[in-house]
């Protein structure tokens, strides 16, 4: 999953979760049953879990390029003399 995805991802769970949580409780206020209101919620969670748990292919549209191993030994990411100079001195 990309970073793209992971903020659509949370983005979706949140607003799942908020709709089910009012959802759940003007369900149990009408029916005057707690036990509807957290069967309505519990259901909106088994929901949105089977929406956002999964890596499904929608949310990887940006695919990040990493670069190639053999690339990133020929450009390291420190040169050598400044990794030396970095280790602290006692």
């Amino acid at each position: 999953m990309d970073w793209k995805g992971q903020k659509r991802v949370e983005q979706i769970m949140q607003i799942l979760l908020i709709a089910f949580g009012i959802l759940g409780f003007i369900a149990g206020y009408v029916s005057g049953s707690f036990q509807t209101m957290i069967l309505v919620y519990g259901a909106g969670v088994v929901f949105t879990s089977l929406i956002v748990i999964p890596d499904w292919p929608f949310f990887n549209r940006h695919p990040l390029n990493w670069l190639d191993p053999t690339e990133a030994e020929k450009h390291p990411k420190l040169p050598q003399s400044a990794a030396k100079k970095k280790v602290s001195k006692k």
